[in-house]
């Protein structure tokens, strides 16, 4: 059986998140959190509001077009560039 790619989520605090998903998403998202605490071997159920924060920023991490994107921003920033005179 393959692992799930995040990692068993650690203790914190409780975040309390309002938004609208598709029905579909939302039950991939209980199923996710279902694989994850089979194969995490945690007591305790995964909410599956829980997941979206790890998964962002996994997703956010990986996606070399954003971390290019996020340097060249950094790099062009106002007070960064050499001024001539």
């Amino acid at each position: 059986m393959t692992k799930p790619k995040l990692k068993p989520l650690a203790d914190d605090k409780p975040v309390k998140l309002t938004m609208e998903l598709p029905a579909a998403v939302f039950r991939d998202l209980q199923s996710y959190a279902e694989i994850l605490t089979r194969t995490g071997g945690a007591t305790i159920p995964t909410e599956p509001a829980k997941l979206i924060v790890p998964m962002l920023e996994r997703f956010m991490a990986t996606d070399r077009a954003f971390a290019k994107a996020r340097r060249n921003a950094a790099h062009s920033t106002p007070g960064s560039a050499k001024r001539s005179g």
